[in-house]
């Protein structure tokens, strides 16, 4: 076994699993975080996407030993039941996801492209949740949500594309 201290969700956890469990196996199994899923396992669907040190990563791909010491934001760190994440409500206002198996990963993806906080174009949004497949939208309703929670977060408008620099 190895034991593994960590912070999720802004609370210090120490853990102890077999060296070869991941962090998604971790999150789920022994600290009930279930809002992670395990959809792929190979890290093509990006339902298990967490945030570890800010960073969107598909936690069925990495060991729970690769995140001693860092910080772990999973979907249920975003909000409390009485008040939604606005990325959380951006994405309810516009029915952006229809079943939720994709949605918690979809908004921690979303979550850490806008904490880069940088000026993003719908192709960036696309870009940066290509990673992240749905079995049921058309992704419209999906990048509809994200440029709202941009908007709302950032107070920036995103344009139909970059200037270009000459």
């Amino acid at each position: 076994m190895t034991d593994i201290a960590l912070i999720v969700n802004g609370e210090n956890k120490t853990v102890s699993v077999p060296p070869e469990t991941t962090l998604l196996k971790m999150l789920r199994e022994n600290l009930n975080y279930t809002g992670s899923k395990l959809g792929c396992d190979v890290g093509d669907c990006g339902a298990c996407t967490v945030l570890v040190d800010g960073l969107a990563v598909n936690a069925c791909l990495i060991l729970a030993a690769q995140a001693e010491g860092k910080e772990v934001l999973t979907i249920e760190g975003l909000s409390t039941l009485e008040k939604y994440h606005p990325i959380q409500k951006a994405f309810e206002d516009v029915a952006a996801l229809q079943c939720g198996f994709c949605g918690p990963g979809m908004i921690m993806a979303t979550k850490a492209l806008i904490d880069q906080d940088q000026d993003l174009t719908k192709q960036e949004i696309k870009d940066a949740l290509s990673g992240n497949l749905c079995r049921c939208t058309g992704y419209t309703k999906i990048i509809e949500g994200v440029v709202d929670a941009y908007q709302e977060i950032t107070g920036k408008k995103i344009p139909a594309t970059k200037p270009r620099v000459a």
